[in-house]
């Protein structure tokens, strides 16, 4: 079956690697009706690992053997990075073992997966992906020959004129005839191949090693560009610049609902076998606000910005953290509470590029001081701090609470029934009934109050103890 054709009952299919993740009789299909008729179905990539690694955390099983102390620091970040289906970036001085941690992430592959026989991109039989639309992104060492083509000496040799178009290897463009081809960051390509840009765009010819061929693709071209690079002098060509019909800014969300309505709208649909994510509104606010408070901070270079991605990756990173206590202690629900943000460090540093202002800061203490921001500017829209004395009278009586990330959900409930005003400052936030939503309630009256300095908070590893 060639790349560019749609499937039918008779093309044939083969494997690319081995193991056990097909349906019964699917690894012995050699057609995509087989396959189909198999029932199987083929996961993203994402998707599949997110699969693999539940299956070893519902067994118990460590990750990565072999791999020594990272146990409490990078292996929990890669668990929730793989459930939120995020791509990694692993940054270490080296002897660090970050090769060894990333061929080890294959073990979180299916062995067997279906590919169209001698397609060279192994397609999905049942979404091959050659369609109407190309992308490049934009870099120096892009050449006219990526995006346009060059000379085939083959084809020459063959007896045609070097002027004659029947002698180019096609590039990118030319491929996508009669569809949308989009150029990512388009400054950073050079001037010559933004001058062939343009004559491809204007005139519907090009140069190619000397010699003016006309090429008269049929091509809709979708540019972006950061604004500070795309109005900077020198780097695009006037006429290029000219020849895009439109210039239209993009902004960020101007209202958190917005943000919030991205951040569900893009999160990603995963099996959760069964078990319920409730996500209470105060910690969708917290996520958001987050991001807000990070696009207002004079320590955080703006023209850089702030982007969404930081708002969608924090709130997977979120859940996934929620879904990892879930799995572990098999809860049937799956709700993030406060203990949960750390996992956020990891998915926020990287993509904000703080101000140096001769002095050392660190990406974490900032980030803190914004989730800290973050929290008190919500729990504020909910709660006062006035209506809570029955609480802070509790603590001030030589009482202390105790929270985690890894405690049992049932075990926060034994505070609602000791801690006098501490249900009816639950049933403020919402009508929370089951014991995830309960838990979530507590810890974040408790660390409103505590950011009120009205409760000191202590941490011993992963615990955290509130005291008057």
């Amino acid at each position: 079956m060639d790349c560019a054709t749609r499937g039918g009952a008779y093309n044939p299919v083969h494997f690319f690697r081995t193991g056990d993740s097909l349906v019964p009789d699917a690894g012995r299909s050699r057609t995509l009706g087989e396959l189909r008729a198999a029932g199987y179905r083929v996961l993203p990539v994402r998707e599949e690992m997110r699969k693999n690694l539940l299956a070893h955390l519902g067994r118990g099983e460590r990750i990565l053997p072999g791999i020594i102390g990272y146990d409490d620091t990078v292996i929990p970040e890669i668990e929730n990075a793989v459930l939120a289906g995020h791509h990694i970036v692993f940054l270490g001085e080296r002897g660090q073992a970050k090769s060894r941690v990333i061929r080890g992430l294959t073990s979180l592959l299916d062995p067997l997966v279906p590919v169209i026989a001698g397609c060279p991109i192994n397609d999905d039989p049942f979404a091959p992906i050659c369609e109407r639309y190309g992308e490049k992104l934009a870099t120096p060492d892009v050449s006219m020959a990526d995006l346009v083509g060059e000379i085939d000496p083959i084809k020459v040799a063959e007896g045609r004129y070097l002027a004659d178009e029947e002698t180019i290897h096609y590039g990118l463009i030319p491929r996508t005839n009669r569809g949308l081809f989009a150029i990512n960051e388009l400054p950073d390509l050079t001037e010559k191949v933004q001058v062939g840009l343009f004559n491809l765009m204007e005139e519907k010819d090009v140069q190619i090693k000397g010699y003016k061929i006309r090429l008269p693709v049929d091509v809709v071209i979708v540019a972006s560009a950061n604004p500070e690079d795309y109005t900077s002098r020198g780097r695009i060509i006037t006429p290029l610049k000219d020849r895009f019909d439109v210039q239209i800014r993009t902004h960020y969300p101007r209202t958190i609902e917005d943000e919030i309505t991205i951040m569900e709208q893009e999160m990603p649909v995963f099996d959760r076998e069964a078990a319920a994510v409730r996500i209470p509104d105060f910690m969708k606010e917290i996520v958001a606000h987050l991001t807000f408070e990070a696009r207002g901070s004079n320590e955080i270079n703006q023209s850089s910005g702030v982007s969404v991605r930081v708002t969608i990756n924090n709130y997977e990173s979120l859940v996934s953290n929620a879904e990892k206590r879930a799995v572990r202690l098999s809860e049937r629900e799956i709700v993030p509470r406060l203990t949960d943000l750390h996992s956020i460090l990891a998915s926020t540093a990287g993509k904000i590029e703080l101000e140096y202002v001769g002095e050392d800061k660190r990406e974490d203490d900032l980030i803190d001081r914004l989730i800290n921001r973050a929290v008190l500017k919500v729990w504020d829209k909910y709660l006062k701090v006035e209506g809570l004395k029955k609480v802070t009278e509790h603590f001030e009586a030589g009482w202390g609470v105790e929270v985690s990330d890894r405690m049992r959900a049932e075990e926060y409930l034994e505070g609602i029934r000791q801690i006098p005003g501490l249900r009816e400052a639950v049933a403020q936030l919402g009508p929370f009934e089951s014991p995830g939503l309960m838990a979530a309630a507590i810890e974040f009256v408790l660390e409103g109050l505590h950011l009120h300095q009205k409760l000191n908070k202590d941490r011993t590893g992963g615990r955290y103890t509130y005291r008057a």
